[in-house]
Formats: structure tokens, sequence, C-alpha cells
């Protein structure tokens, strides 16, 4: 593979509450997922990060999220359809004003948190986001979990999707995410995720949380924003796949 995207969780601060180190991830990062005030993020502080991602050519995508402000949006919810096709509009909406004032456009849509993970085998919930994109902007782009049924729903529906793997996170046997509740669902050495992120990327394989080696082809790599080490990953990623000549791209361009 000749290049790879490396994508981060942004925006997510709220008010005095800070999250994460935004000005140092866009430095690394080639797109960044902007929360859009559903699930963290407020107004002043996702136009920041919008801006600093416009100053250095960083690709923006909308991380639209169950409205869950108190539980990050990683709890799980049912809205009717009606409530989640609004709401992915909405927030949509919102990073696209903002994007505008700030001299960059929305790209890509990455649904966070319990919202990715359920609309990843919710062939109603992923219905419902995926009328929503289509709704805004045929041509914005699906970000989604590698290998997950919704891909092929996505792409039948019209819309072109890019898949995605994360470098911090174990997997399960079926190719989903191990639960966050469960120990070493979250990986944290920034040495170990590299060396298993660019076996990840050049050989489409993955070692799971129990053992088994799965195919995991994808296009963009995550680094979650709001985990401890993860400018350290980050940049570990950024210097593993230059000694190994895989360039770091965004997917989306223009």
């Amino acid at each position: 593979m000749a290049s790879i995207d490396l994508n981060s969780d942004l925006g997510e601060g709220f008010g005095a509450w800070r999250m994460g180190d935004d000005a140092a991830m866009l430095a690394i990062v080639t797109s960044a997922n902007v929360a859009c005030g559903f699930h963290a993020g407020d107004p002043a502080g996702i136009l920041a990060v919008l801006e600093e991602a416009a100053r250095r050519n960083v690709a923006v995508g909308a991380h639209v999220a169950y409205r869950d402000l108190a539980g990050f949006g990683r709890r799980n919810m049912e809205p009717s359809s009606a409530e989640l096709v609004g709401d992915v509009i909405y927030q949509i909406g919102a990073l696209q004003g903002l994007a505008k004032a700030a001299g960059t456009t929305v790209r890509y849509v990455k649904p966070h948190g319990a919202l990715y993970n359920t609309i990843a085998q919710d062939p109603r919930q992923a219905a419902d986001v995926i009328a929503a994109i289509k709704a805004v902007d045929p041509s914005l782009v699906l970000m989604a979990l590698a290998g997950a049924p919704i891909v092929a729903q996505a792409r039948a529906a019209g819309l072109t999707v890019v898949c995605e793997a994360f470098a911090d996170r174990a997997y399960n046997a079926d190719g989903s995410l191990v639960n966050r509740r469960l120990p070493g669902a979250v990986l944290h050495d920034p040495q170990v995720i590299a060396a298993r992120t660019v076996r990840m990327v050049e050989r489409g394989r993955v070692t799971t949380i129990d053992g088994a080696e799965i195919d995991l082809e994808a296009q963009s790599i995550c680094v979650h924003g709001d985990t401890p080490a993860a400018v350290a990953i980050a940049r570990a990623l950024r210097e593993a796949f230059t000694a190994r000549g895989v360039a770091l791209k965004p997917f989306v361009h223009g």
C-alpha cells in the first residue's frame, strides 16, 4: 500500500473542560473527525479546531453522534427514524456552517461512539444515517467500520464508503470492536500499537483479542483523541509508516 489516511476524533472539549490535545494531533493526522455538539464540543472550540485544520490542510469530517452529552455519545440509544435522520442532518449542517466560516469544507461523515457501533450492524439505524447524509449532500463520504454490513448497505444506497480500522482498539473474531468495559479493549503502548497497525495495513490482517487472525482491509486508521497517550500513538504511527515507505494522505481531496 502506497498511502494511508490517519484520522482522529477532535473538537471534543466542552466549555471549560478540555479533551485531548487537538493542536498537537492536527500536526500529525491527515483527517479530523470534528465533534458537532451532540456528544461533545462547543461552537467556539469547534470553530478553533476547524480553523487549525484549514491552516494545516487537514481534511474535515462531521463526527455525528447520539444526543448524549452526559454519556459522551457512548451509550446505546433507540431514537426513532425521524429523530435520528433529523439529528444527523442538524449536526452536519452545523459543522458545515462553522467550516465555511473557518475556510474549510466538510468532506465526509464519521458517526461516533455508540451510534458508529450500532449502525455497523443495525440496518434500520444505518438506513437513517445514510438517508440523512444523502439528504444533505450525496457526495459526502461515509467512514465506516471495515468489514461491517453497513459498508455494503451504504454503497448500495449510492454513498462512497471509506473503510476504517482502529489503531488503539482490540477486535473480536467477527471484526467488531471489543466493548470498552472489558479488559484489553483499549490499547495504550505507542510502539506496540504502531507495529500492530503497520502489519494491519501492509498485510490486511489483525490479531483479535482471543489470538485469532482475521482479514481487515482499511483505507483510514483511527487514533482516538481522548486516549491519554493519543499524541504519542499518532506520532509513533506516522514514524512507523514513514519508515516503511507508506505515505500519509487524506482519502478526500479538494
